[in-house]
């Protein structure tokens, strides 16, 4: 695959950032990505998941702002993780009208509510604080295309996994990914849970 089979905004938007071609993980995953199946998609830490996982949602979105509930959730550890792929997406979405928005639990959760009525395409949540807010009403997830595991290793500590298990049993329409460095046992588990018939693709 070539990134000229992409959005050509996307493309376009590739070529800025210094992008010409996908490495061997991203060749194999945005495919199945761009054809909506549930998939695991598996490799090292420095293996190419962040820049996937962007491209792979905005092809989805078709680069493009639509309506005012998000399309696409993606699930991260805390803060920090949510700050550094929101930085991430920034570079991908400034030239485009797509809308982003965080929620983690150190902002204030009617600031956040207001922010997501005001329309978002993208949200990029820790699974407590997305829980709470969908179960207080601040969020419409009925547009929802994709719920996304930015890296599913925090998955295997605490019980992170129940929040997310919450939403996607509450959301049936959606493509479900799951970044992580490894599968496990502990990850397998997950088939039963919200990831039935799922693909898996390891580099």
């Amino acid at each position: 695959m070539t990134f000229k089979k992409l959005n050509p905004k996307l493309v376009e938007i590739l070529a800025k950032q210094g992008v010409e071609a996908p490495n061997e993980f991203q060749d194999k995953v945005i495919p199945v990505i761009k054809g909506g199946k549930n998939l695991y998609a598996i490799t090292a830490d420095g293996g190419g998941k962040t820049t996937a996982l962007i491209i792979g949602v905005l092809q989805r979105l078709k680069c493009a702002p639509f309506g005012d509930n998000p399309r696409a959730l993606i699930f991260v550890k805390n803060k920090e993780a949510c700050e550094k792929l929101y930085a991430e997406f920034e570079k991908y979405i400034k030239r485009t009208e797509i809308r982003v928005a965080m929620v983690y639990e150190e902002r204030i959760i009617n600031h956040q509510k207001d922010e997501i009525y005001a329309g978002c395409d993208i949200v990029i949540a820790t699974p407590k604080r997305l829980s709470k807010l969908y179960f207080l009403n601040g969020i419409n997830l009925t547009q929802l295309m994709m719920i996304i595991v930015e890296d599913a290793d925090f998955l295997k500590q605490g019980s992170f996994h129940t929040d997310i298990d919450r939403i996607t049993e509450s959301v049936e329409r959606s493509q479900r990914i799951i970044f992580a460095s490894e599968k496990d046992d502990r990850l397998d588990r997950l088939d039963d849970l919200f990831m039935s018939r799922a693909e898996v693709v390891s580099v």
